[in-house]
């Protein structure tokens, strides 16, 4: 088997495992999920997702399953904005990542796992694995906890081994805690919200609509094809209508000459 093939199977098995994990520990906090009113009709919706996933994502998560020349062709960027703004990587020899190449960034593994506990997972197919509801909530529910190694800890994903990377942004929040009684009849405390503790650059409403924005790139790159379904389905359904008329002419026609 080439070795792209394994290198594709590989991720894929990642990807679904991380996918039941993820709904397990989802359902077993209990967390309810936001919608994400995701519309990869918006073109400039889609840029600046783009641009937050480079800036605060890619130096840790990379694309790998994306092309930089696909990408702009499908939202609407040149290769010069691209080159200019988008790609921030080096090749192997220490040139800049070309146009065509896929988006991979250059962290080694062995840095990550050192660095991190495991080496963050590619996300080509985060948005379809987990779902762009959970990734719109999670991303939003960070919270500040100085007992995890990295700082941060996550309503919708408890204990996960991530940084807050957008806390530029969003800045940072602390848990607000209450009492209820369990079945044992104990009384046992639990985050019932989120409060701002340290402000981000953006406002709470802004940080919704760039989480929604980087969603919507995160649910286009996990389906290209979706950009362009939507068109091919008209032209498909004009030509059946057109057949279809020429077909029942042809029908009347040849039972004309019968009867």
């Amino acid at each position: 088997m080439k070795q792209p093939m394994i290198k594709m199977l590989t991720v894929a098995a990642s990807l679904l495992a991380l996918s039941f994990s993820g709904a397990g520990l989802a359902a077993g906090s209990g967390y309810e999920l936001d919608h994400a009113n995701v519309d990869l009709g918006n073109e400039n919706a889609l840029q600046r997702g783009a641009k937050i996933y480079m800036n605060y994502c890619m130096g840790c998560h990379s694309l790998q399953f994306q092309r930089y020349s696909r990408m702009a062709e499908d939202i609407g960027l040149t290769k010069e904005e691209v080159e200019e703004n988008l790609i921030f990587t080096t090749d192997k020899y220490g040139e800049p990542t070309k146009y065509r190449s896929t988006m991979e960034n250059t962290m080694q593994a062995e840095y990550a796992e050192k660095a991190f506990g495991a080496a963050p997972p590619d996300l080509s197919l985060v948005a379809r694995s987990r779902g762009t509801d959970w990734l719109y909530t999670y991303l939003r529910n960070f919270y500040y906890d100085p007992s995890r190694p990295m700082g941060a800890n996550n309503l919708v994903f408890p204990n996960v081994g991530m940084p807050h990377a957008l806390v530029e942004l969003q800045g940072w929040k602390k848990p607000v805690y209450s009492e209820h009684e369990n079945s044992a009849g104990e009384m046992v405390q639990y985050i019932s919200d989120l409060e701002p503790m340290e402000e981000g650059q953006m406002t709470e409403e802004e940080y919704d609509r760039a989480v929604l924005d980087l969603v919507t790139f995160l649910e286009y790159v996990g389906e290209p094809a979706k950009m362009v379904r939507g068109e091919i389905g008209a032209w498909v359904l004009f030509f059946l209508f057109i057949f279809g008329a020429v077909a029942y002419a042809l029908k009347k026609e040849y039972w004309r000459d019968i009867h």
